[in-house]
């Protein structure tokens, strides 16, 4: 499955990095995300939740940044296992300077199989595109309220409430898959 796709963030470049590299930041963007803890400055291990068609699966995976450009470029590259499948891949991530801030460009590569590909690679590259417009939404948001805010209690309480009003039925509805693909793509552009 190859994806790729531009969003705009109205911070600065050096900003952006600094929050694709905060792990706190990339746990709350990542749909499904119960557990996203930084190993090393280049290695993290992530762990999600979602229902995937009749599968409901918990994947972990490790992901690692390479190629690190500081602030404008890396890539990341991980895998993950599920009791359903496993999911593998790596994307590439660029912020380039644009006149309101950043534009975030990435690649992603990612592979699937297990139980998991039975669900059928249609249904499972909408669901990609869809975790990926979810996971830099709700990134932009957090970045943008973090950066406005006074004090980071504020970035906190505002992260809290958000998770409060968050149906519970939408991580149900989210393929797991998506959601390794996107920790890894985030973390590489990202982090996914």
């Amino acid at each position: 499955m190859k994806l790729s796709g531009s969003y705009q963030i109205n911070l600065s470049k050096q900003k952006v990095w600094e929050a694709l590299n905060d792990p706190e930041i990339l746990k709350n963007s990542i749909p499904g995300c119960e557990e996203f803890t930084k190993k090393s400055e280049t290695e993290f291990t992530a762990t999600a939740t979602n229902k995937i068609g009749p599968f409901n699966a918990s994947f972990t995976g490790d992901i690692e940044l390479t190629d690190l450009d500081p602030p404008n470029s890396y890539k990341i590259s991980g895998s993950g296992n599920s009791p359903v499948g496993f999911a593998s891949g790596e994307a590439t991530v660029k912020l380039e300077d644009h006149e309101n801030g950043t534009n975030l460009v990435y690649e992603v590569e990612a592979n699937v199989g297990g139980k998991i590909a039975q669900v059928g690679s249609r249904l499972i590259d909408m669901t990609a595109k869809k975790m990926a417009d979810i996971f830099f939404g709700k990134f932009s948001e957090l970045i943008t309220v973090e950066e406005s805010a006074p004090n980071i209690e504020l970035s906190k309480e505002k992260i809290d409430q958000q998770k409060q009003l968050k149906p519970k039925n939408q991580n149900h509805k989210i393929l797991i898959y998506a959601a390794v693909s996107v920790a890894i793509a985030l973390l590489i552009y990202s982090f996914f």
